[in-house]
């Protein structure tokens, strides 16, 4: 057994060991579950600050005991001149204690239990700080932020973020502990405590609980120091306090094992698929296909147990679907040489009407291909096998709100047709400017060339003119090639990998028009695309399928753990 297997197991047993009975029973399914070790981390907390992750100990001072200490400190500092006295907090009553309390514990609000030091907080501007040595961290809401030539604390204490996102979505903990010595800005409470267990408590217990109740504002989420101190805590015992923060920290390490080894499954996971879908693609045979076939189907349940996979397994149909491998070959098919003829037949008549501009070749020939396909197919380059290839203007227009006419680009073009959601319109005048070089038409290709999405190909599925940008191109199918045939051509990891690569430009890269032309595509017999196209659509199908399965296994998956946390944290 590998060295991370061994370590996986180890922190899966030593969890299990430290969970409630009903928990650990169900460690499984809730580790495994979407998210499970986050839901986990979530799960560990939460028993915590309840009092049913660490056994009571009669023998410890009650937390009564504790809150007499901590009126009596902050009395003597108080009077002192060392802090100054707070205002009267209210009482908890009613629903405001969420839970029943373990013996010797005491509901407490946050401002009784702590000090807060945020009047000794000093912002400092980015443009001042740029010119200060950074020798002393500079802390914020999240964390530190920058280096700075002097500093506010020397001294441990409990830094919980005062405004921000991250008070809502929890991307990072909101309660941290800052050591040595360092600056705090005005976007940071500060807060100090009478003993070093309660102040590493009360970060546990700020990280475990929902902040939402006392956050305002929604553009800029905020936290003051009324709601800090208001906030409702359920306080155990001193000692307790420190065997629960010594606990959570060593369930924490555990977790971290579990998510470290979850991400190397996954990145093995990734390398198997691809390494095992490669060679299916690269099957030199329909004979080789299926005895490759057989070998993977026995792992399907392993190999497609993730969304990713089947995004894999779909690629791989489409590179099946361009080699030829996908359906048997009829010897009753129309000749592709026939079929290349009737291109050119098409494409002169074109141009010698004007349908169509530019040179046209007195043949159209044949090329030699990246890979083999079978005899009976060609290769022809793409400007040959269509009747046009071009793009919108490249001068962006003045957009309207409404008007006779859309206008499309990039983002409107979607794998499954246009998105008009997000349309935009031109007037007739820019319009007709727009139209007469680049006109799509019903059944066309559009294919986006320019920017973040190129290779996203589809089928116009509009019946009415409208206007694109540069950032879509217009291919226009010959009588020799079926629009769906050819989207999947483009759509398939062979031509998306050979446009993508050498694409020229810095701030936006694109596929410039003329290597469009250039690409080579593989040309079956008009009856064989339709044959191909079926079968693509029919895998498809059951890769949907596959996915629609895989969605509805986790989420009942998810729903169980959550339920299961629920039970174990409110038992």
């Amino acid at each position: 057994m590998s060295a991370s297997r061994v370590a996986e197991r180890a922190a899966a047993y030593a969890l299990q060991a430290a969970m409630e009975p009903a928990l650990a029973t169900s460690f499984d399914l809730l580790a495994t579950a979407p998210q499970g070790v986050a839901k986990l981390r979530e799960l560990i907390l939460s028993l915590a600050v309840r009092g049913k992750l660490v056994p009571q100990d009669p023998r410890d001072q009650p937390a009564r005991g504790l809150l007499q200490e901590i009126r009596a400190e902050k009395g003597r500092l108080i009077a002192g001149g060392e802090i100054k006295r707070g205002k009267p907090l209210a009482a908890i009553v009613g629903e405001e204690r969420p839970f029943e309390l373990p013996h010797g514990w005491e509901w407490t609000r946050f401002g009784d239990a702590s000090i807060n030091r945020d009047g000794e907080r000093i912002p400092v501007s980015l443009s001042d700080r740029e010119n200060r040595t950074k020798t002393y961290d500079y802390y914020g809401a999240s964390g530190v932020i920058d280096k700075i030539d002097g500093f506010l604390f020397d001294k441990t204490l409990l830094l919980i973020g005062e405004d921000g996102a991250n008070l809502v979505n929890r991307s990072t903990p909101i309660a941290f502990l800052a050591h040595g010595k360092y600056w705090v800005n005005n976007h940071a409470h500060v807060i100090d405590t009478t003993h070093s267990e309660l102040m590493t408590y009360l970060a546990l217990f700020i990280n475990a609980i929902s902040l939402e109740p006392y956050v305002t504002g929604t553009a800029q989420p905020k936290m003051n120091q009324a709601k800090l101190n208001s906030i409702v805590i359920a306080l155990p015992p001193l000692a307790e306090q420190a065997r629960i923060v010594a606990r959570v920290e060593e369930l924490m390490q555990l977790c971290d094992a579990l998510e470290a080894h979850g991400r190397l499954q996954d990145e093995q996971h990734a390398r198997l698929v691809a390494t095992l879908f490669d060679t299916l693609a690269a099957s030199e045979s329909a004979e080789a296909l299926a005895e490759n076939w057989q070998r993977l189907a026995a792992h399907f349940d392993l190999l497609l147990d993730r969304p990713e996979a089947i995004d894999a397994l779909e690629q791989t149909i489409l590179q099946l679907a361009v080699r030829g491998l996908l359906v048997p070959e009829d010897p009753a098919d129309e000749s592709v040489g026939v079929l290349v003829q009737k291109i050119n037949a098409e494409k002169v008549r074109g141009f010698a009407s004007g349908k169509i501009k530019g040179i046209v070749r007195s043949s159209l020939q044949s090329e030699s291909g990246p890979f083999a396909v079978p005899e009976s197919w060609v290769w022809l380059r793409l400007g040959d096998a269509v009747l046009k290839v071009t793009d919108g203007t490249h001068h962006s227009p003045t957009n309207v709100a409404s008007g006779p006419f859309k206008y499309i680009s990039a983002k409107n073009i979607k794998p499954w047709g246009v998105d008009l959601s997000t349309v935009t319109f031109v007037t007739k005048e820019v319009h007709e400017e727009i139209y007469a070089r680049c006109n799509p038409e019903f059944g066309d290709v559009l294919y986006i060339k320019d920017g973040a999405t190129t290779g996203v190909v589809t089928i116009n599925t509009l019946r009415e003119e409208f206007s694109m940008l540069s950032s879509v191109a217009l291919i226009k199918p010959s009588c020799g090639i079926r629009s769906d045939y050819l989207v999947r051509v483009m759509a398939s990891p062979y031509f998306y990998n050979a446009m993508r690569a050498g694409m020229t430009g810095v701030a936006i890269t694109r596929v410039t028009l003329a290597k469009l032309n250039d690409a080579l595509i593989p040309l079956p017999p008009l009856a064989e695309q339709h044959r191909i196209v079926a079968r693509v659509e029919q895998l498809r199908g059951l890769c949907a399928e596959l996915r629609e399965r895989l969605q509805q296994s986790r989420a009942t998956q998810s729903r169980l753990a959550e339920a299961l946390a629920i039970q174990v944290a409110g038992s």
